[in-house]
């Protein structure tokens, strides 16, 4: 092997290289016509989360909202960033505890709302109770 004809990386380690030190590549032929046709898979990162720093995931560890179709299990997508308004289906922290309800306000009156009749809804009293409504839920993934 002669040493004039040994090819190497041009690069040598240090911040000075530069666009010039890029050997040049000759490329021949077309693209394939079937990918002007090709499609992307769905992503459901694009699908499902409108605004990524505030949007968290939580596994249901409940049966408060079954009539609703929340089953324990399931995997809930919560987004901070939307308000909560009449009928919402909220992540609330009453006391330090987090709760899956449905939220109520009417007449300054705020309530929780168990979607099952094994639970009976919560009135909240803000000047008595630590409260505060974490997120709404924006997406259901049912566990298979």
């Amino acid at each position: 092997m002669e040493i004039e004809n040994f090819y190497s990386s041009p690069f040598r380690g240090t911040k000075n290289y530069t666009q010039e030190d890029v050997p040049v590549a000759k490329a021949t032929g077309f693209g394939a016509a079937a990918d002007d046709y090709m499609e992307r898979g769905i992503d459901l990162n694009e699908q499902l989360i409108r605004n990524k720093p505030a949007t968290f995931f939580m596994r249901v560890n409940s049966e408060s909202m079954v009539d609703a179709g929340i089953h324990p299990g399931d995997v809930v997508i919560i987004d901070r960033s939307v308000k909560a308004v009449n009928g919402k289906v909220v992540i609330a922290v009453l006391n330090g505890e987090m709760l899956i309800r449905r939220f109520e306000k009417s007449f300054n009156k705020l309530r929780l709302l168990p979607e099952t009749s094994k639970l009976s809804p919560i009135d909240i009293d803000p000047a008595y109770e630590d409260f505060s409504i974490w997120g709404v839920v924006t997406y259901v993934s049912q566990k298979v």
